[in-house]
């Protein structure tokens, strides 16, 4: 089947979403987060992970490599897919987000316009002020390491608040209705 023969062009009341890479970076027993700077429209002040859209040519590790080292400088091994989360913002168009974590070689980071990186010991990032969805997130990855990479959709309820649904039987890690715990 030739690339005309694909249907990407039949695009008409088809629900669309863009793809985009978060990565967790680890050195030893600390991750790598960003605080987010203040000016960015999306998530001002709070930590999450580096990453960012994947561009045409690329597939969602080689975009994932390519972000990683763009933000941080770092040179990574050991990238692994830990999950795909589907976000569904209310909008026309959603988002398609490939979760990986990888090993720094080092510690030493650029500067990145997009916030501050900051090395973090694993067991104090729960009292920073994360990404809504990294409570849950950050759990299923570090908690449990050798699990298949999970699948996830996430939505909004009436009042904004985010409604994250795993494949399949919820994970034990996982509860859906109450990210802080």
């Amino acid at each position: 089947m030739g690339a005309k023969d694909q249907g990407a062009d039949a695009t008409a009341g088809r629900w669309l979403a863009l793809p985009r890479t978060l990565c967790f970076v680890t050195h030893g027993s600390d991750l790598l987060l960003m605080k987010r700077a203040l000016h960015k429209r999306v998530y001002p002040g709070r930590y999450n992970g580096v990453g960012g859209h994947i561009e045409r040519d690329e597939d969602p590790l080689t975009g994932a490599v390519r972000e990683i080292q763009e933000e941080t400088g770092l040179d990574v091994t050991d990238v692994r897919l830990r999950g795909v989360i589907h976000v569904d913002a209310g909008e026309p168009t959603g988002i398609l987000v490939f979760v990986f974590t990888a090993e720094a070689a080092s510690r030493e980071l650029i500067e990145c316009d997009e916030g501050t990186l900051e090395w973090v010991p694993l067991d104090a990032v729960d009292d920073l002020p994360l990404v809504e969805d990294l409570p849950l997130l950050l759990p299923a990855i570090f908690d449990h390491p050798d699990a298949p990479p999970f699948f996830a959709h996430t939505s909004y309820d009436a009042n904004d608040n985010m409604i994250m649904v795993f494949a399949g039987p919820q994970p034990d890690w996982a509860d859906a209705d109450d990210p802080a715990d």
